[in-house]
C-alpha cells in the first residue's frame, strides 16, 4: 500500500515540469540513440527502440525517479566486438546468416538482464554507497570531458563521400546556433523557470532554421550522412522468436564469446546506472534505491533482447537535463521514452529537421553544468592520494570507459587505506610488578598491518611470562587471527607463558576452533569487546553456549 502510494506521488506531484522536461529529454535522445547505434553498428531503429525500452521500464519501475535511461556509449563500445564477431561467423557458415551478430546481441541480452536482476536480488546495488568521494568528482568529470568530446563529432558533414570538419561558413553557422542555445539556457532561467529552458532553445532556434531556410546539419543530414537512409522512421518493436532458433550457431562461441560480453556489458551498465543514482541523488537532495534500479535495468534489457533494441543503461547527460529541466518524479522518464516512441512512429518527418547545433548547445550546457569545476579549488587542499584518485579515475574515463575508471578508482582508494592503516599499528610495553611483560595493542590489525605487529615483539628476549592486550585494536580478518596464531606458537616454542586479553568473541571462538590449546592463553574478562570479523557475521550471532567450544 505504501509503495502504491509512493508511486503516485512520484507520478503527480509535479505534472507540468515532468511532462515538459520529458519532451526536452525526448528530443535530446534522438542523436545520442542514433550515435550510439552507429558506434555499435547496428541499424539506428535498433538503438531508438533500445532508447524507448530501456526509458520506459526504468521510469514506471526503477530506483531513481527522475533518471533516464537508453541507448549508450559505454555499452555501444563493447557490444561492436561481439555484433562483428557474430557477423563474421555468420557468414562462414554452409547457410550464411546476414546480421547474425545483431541476434547474437539480442540473445546476449537476455543473460544480461538475468545477471542485473539477480545484483539486485543479492542486495548489490548498495556498494556504490561504498565509493569514495574522489572518485565520485572523477567520474563526474571524465563523463563531462567525455559528453564534450562526443559532441564534437557532430561537427562533421559529408564532403566527396567522406565525414569531415566543417569550415567556413557551414561551421560559422553552426558555431552561432550553438552559442544561441546556451544564451537562451543561460539567460532564460533568470525571467521565468516555468518552462524548460532547453525546450524554449531547441523550438526557438529550430524555428529560426526552419522558417528562415537555413542550409544546417539537422538530425535527418546527420542520420543520412552517416548511411542510416532510413531515418528514425519505424514501427513498433517487435517480438524476435527467430533469436531461439539461432542457439545452435553459439556452439563454442557461448562460453568464448557470448557470457564474457555479457558480464561486461552488466557491470558497465550497473555501475554507470548506480554512479549516476547517486549523482541525481546528491543534486535532488533525495535518496533512490540502487538494488530497485538493478532489477529495472535487467528486466529493461531483457525487454530489448526480446523486442529488437540494443539495450543499455541510465545516462547521465539526459538525467541532468531532466533534473535540470524539473523532472523530478516517474513521470519525465515516461513522457520521454513515449514521446521517442511517436517520434519513431508519427513524427520523423518533423524531427529530422532539427538542428543538430541546438542540441550540441543543450548538451554543451550539460558538460557545463556537470564538471565540477569545485575540484580546481580543492585540489591542492585535499590528501595528495585523494588528488591522485580524482585525476586518475578522469583521465581513464576519457581514455577508456567509466566501468574501468571506476573500479581503478576504488581500487587505488582502498590500497591507499589499507597502506594507510598498516602503518597505525603501535604496541606500547610495560612491566608489571610480577614480571610479566604487556604489549597494548593500538590500532586495527588486518593483512596488511600483520609485519608491522609482528615486529613489534622480541619473542627471544622477553621474559617468561607475555601479555597481550587488544583492547584498543581491531582484529578484523583472517591474516590477523592467523598472525596471533603464529605468534602465540613463537613463544610457546621458546617455552614462555602468553596471556591474551580483550579479544572479540568471534576471534576467541575461531582461535579455539584452530586449536583447543588456546582455550589457556586467552584470558575471559567482562570487558572483550562485541565486535564481529568481516568474514561470515552471521556465524556468529548465535548464544556462545550453542557454539562447540
Amino acid at each position: 500500500m505504501i509503495l502504491g502510494q509512493t508511486t503516485r506521488k512520484n507520478f503527480t506531484q509535479n505534472p507540468k515540469n515532468d511532462i515538459l522536461s520529458g519532451l526536452t529529454v525526448a528530443l535530446a535522445l534522438v542523436p545520442e540513440a542514433v550515435a550510439f547505434a552507429f558506434i555499435a553498428e547496428v541499424p539506428p531503429i535498433v538503438g531508438l527502440y533500445g532508447a524507448f525500452m530501456m526509458g520506459i521500464v526504468t521510469a514506471l519501475f526503477g530506483g531513481r525517479p527522475g533518471m533516464i535511461s537508453g541507448a549508450t556509449g559505454a555499452m555501444a563500445v563493447v557490444m561492436v566486438h561481439l555484433i562483428k564477431k557474430g557477423n563474421d561467423v555468420g557468414l562462414a557458415l554452409d547457410t550464411p546468416i546476414d546480421n547474425l551478430g545483431l541476434q547474437w546481441l539480442f540473445i546476449t541480452l537476455l543473460i544480461v538482464g538475468g545477471i542485473q536482476i539477480l545484483a539486485g536480488l543479492f542486495k548489490l546495488g548498495k556498494f556504490v554507497r561504498l565509493i569514495p568521494h574522489p572518485v565520485m568528482m572523477g567520474f563526474v568529470n571524465g563523463l563531462a570531458i567525455v559528453i564534450f568530446m562526443a559532441q564534437l563529432g557532430l561537427f562533421k558533414e559529408l564532403v566527396n563521400g567522406e565525414l569531415q570538419y566543417m569550415s567556413g561558413t557551414s561551421l560559422y553557422t553552426m558555431l552561432g546556433l550553438v552559442a544561441l542555445t546556451m544564451g537562451i539556457m543561460y539567460g532564460l532561467p533568470k525571467l521565468t523557470k516555468k518552462i524548460p529552458a532547453a525546450l524554449i532553445a531547441i523550438i526557438v532556434v529550430a524555428c529560426i532554421t526552419i522558417f528562415g531556410d537555413i542550409d544546417v546539419s539537422t538530425v535527418g543530414s546527420f542520420i543520412a550522412d552517416r548511411g542510416g537512409e532510413e531515418g528514425i522512421k519505424g514501427t513498433l518493436p517487435t517480438f524476435q522468436d527467430q533469436i531461439f532458433g539461432l542457439f545452435g550457431t553459439l556452439d563454442g562461441h557461448l562460453l568464448s564469446t557470448i557470457l564474457p560480453t555479457a558480464f561486461i556489458l552488466a557491470a558497465v551498465g550497473l555501475i554507470e546506472s548506480l554512479m549516476t543514482l547517486n549523482l541525481v541523488d546528491e543534486i535532488t537532495e533525495t535518496r533512490g534505491n540502487g538494488n530497485r534500479e538493478c532489477i529495472a535495468q535487467g528486466g529493461a534489457n531483457i525487454l530489448n533482447g526480446l523486442f529488437g533494441g540494443m539495450g543499455g543503461c541510465a545516462m547521465i547527460g539526459q538525467s541532468i537535463i531532466n533534473v535540470d529541466s524539473g523532472g523530478r518524479g516517474r513521470l519525465s522518464g515516461a513522457v520521454a521514452a513515449v514521446a521517442l516512441l511517436c517520434f519513431v512512429l508519427f513524427g520523423a518527418p518533423l524531427i529530422e529537421q532539427i538542428p543538430i547545433a541546438a542540441l550540441v548547445g543543450v548538451m554543451f550546457m550539460v558538460v557545463i553544468g556537470t564538471f565540477a569545476w569545485s575540484s580546481f579549488r580543492i585540489i591542492r587542499k585535499i590528501p595528495i592520494s585523494d588528488a591522485i584518485v580524482l585525476i586518475a579515475v578522469s583521465a581513464i574515463t576519457v581514455w577508456k570507459d567509466l566501468a574501468v575508471a571506476v573500479i581503478a578508482g576504488v581500487i587505488i582508494s582502498a590500497l591507499v587505506f589499507a597502506w594507510k592503516n598498516a602503518t597505525m599499528i603501535r604496541a606500547r610495553k610495560r612491566m608489571q610488578p610480577n614480571g610479566t611483560k604487556t604489549y597494548e595493542i593500538w590500532g586495527p590489525l588486518f593483512f596488511g598491518s600483520i609485519q608491522n605487529f609482528n615486529a613489534k615483539f622480541d619473542v627471544k628476549n622477553d621474559p617468561e611470562k607475555v601479555e597481550i592486550d587488544f583492547i584498543e585494536s581491531r582484529v578484523t580478518d583472517h591474516s590477523a587471527l592467523e598472525a596471533i596464531f603464529n605468534l602465540v606458537n613463537k613463544y610457546e616454542a621458546e617455552g614462555k607463558s602468553i596471556k591474551l586479553k580483550h579479544l572479540s568473541e568471534d576471534c576467541k571462538i575461531l582461535l579455539r576452533k584452530a586449536n583447543p590449546k588456546f582455550d589457556e592463553v586467552i584470558v575471559e574478562d567482562i570487558d572483550d569487546p562485541r565486535y564481529h570479523l568481516a568474514e561470515n557475521p552471521e556465524e556468529f550471532t548465535k548464544p556462545l553456549s550453542e557454539y562447540n567450544l
